[in-house]
């Protein structure tokens, strides 16, 4: 950094993939030429295994410490807690940087990713978030820009019925890939990009959310004070999908959803919505789950669907566990 001002500070959360997270880390210090002057901080979540020690070693041996900055979680508080962790030391900082970064460990960027994300926040005023264009390996892209849920998009998507999809295409959540820039209700946190000042604005995420929904709290938050949201596709990130939980990718049979997924849609409908919205997502749900999984049976189609998840669904509405937001 040669001593200049730190203008970039990127946020990487590591919990029990430490290979993944050094990998994320020398991506961006092979871009380094084509970045201002950035700093790393790594929040290791409480991992409960060698994660620290590894990462740790790594940067002793390529002499990094003051460039990578590694803080170990005193608990696994989720997702929102680690990246708190980062965003209280930026909110610190004496000469707080113009941008905060928040990538997965399971990520790795390509050249120019963080600098195309930077130049189209300081030529849009009132953008407060970029995300990147995520990839596989092999450059498919990862849906990552989105619309909020609503009733109407937990019954559409519950029910998988390619008509009606693209009927009220506009009432879905993923919104389909596109070549150039173009404005979301919410981004996926996987390769996030944030002005501070929009930091500055909403305050830090809500760390009630252990996992899953807390950006999307986040960005509505932001959407409320005015900020706009974009996705910037040139701004390229290979994404390792679900690398952490294993529930992301839609590809391939889904594990059971662990209960901090219900808690997280629970909490995220009733906190923003009210009861009455949250009723009637349960509802649209548990009913268009429902008959997907009839339809399933008759059209013998293959069953990809998490395990018990209707019973789920059910068990953790807002009709048997009420309207509280306590867990």
């Amino acid at each position: 950094m040669n001593g200049a001002p730190v203008e970039l500070v990127v946020i990487i959360v590591n919990y029990r993939v430490p290979q993944l997270t050094l990998r994320c880390i020398e991506s961006l210090l092979d871009d380094s030429a084509d970045m201002p002057p950035f700093q790393i901080h790594v929040i290791d979540n409480h991992s409960g295994d060698d994660s620290p020690r590894i990462i740790g070693d790594y940067l002793d041996e390529k002499g990094l410490r003051e460039r990578v900055l590694l803080t170990p979680s005193p608990i696994n508080g989720g997702y929102a807690y680690g990246n708190n962790i980062g965003l209280r030391r930026v909110l610190e900082m004496a000469q707080r940087p113009r941008h905060v970064w928040l990538l997965n460990p399971d990520t790795q960027v390509y050249p120019g990713a963080a600098r195309h994300l930077i130049e189209f926040l300081d030529a849009h005023p009132r953008a407060g978030m970029a995300g990147s264009r995520l990839e596989d390996a092999d450059g498919t892209g990862q849906i990552s820009a989105f619309r909020f849920p609503s009733p109407a998009s937990e019954f559409l998507g519950a029910m998988q019925v390619g008509v009606l999809d693209r009927l009220f295409a506009e009432r879905l959540v993923p919104v389909p890939l596109q070549s150039q820039p173009h404005r979301a209700d919410w981004l996926a946190g996987a390769s996030l990009m944030m002005k501070t000042a929009l930091v500055e604005d909403i305050g830090l995420m809500d760390e009630e959310y252990f996992l899953y929904f807390e950006e999307v709290d986040y960005c509505l938050q932001a959407r409320r004070r005015g900020w706009e949201i974009w996705y910037v596709p040139r701004s390229r990130v290979h994404h390792v999908v679900g690398a952490a939980t294993g529930i992301s990718d839609l590809r391939k049979k889904a594990p059971r959803r662990p209960q901090y997924w219900f808690d997280s849609r629970r909490r995220f409908f009733l906190k923003n919505y009210g009861k009455g919205t949250a009723l009637l997502a349960d509802l649209a749900a548990i009913s268009g789950y429902a008959i997907w999984r009839m339809r399933r049976r008759i059209q013998a189609k293959p069953d990809l669907d998490p395990p018990h998840f209707l019973q789920d669904l059910l068990a953790n509405s807002v009709f048997l566990r009420g309207a509280s937001l306590e867990h």
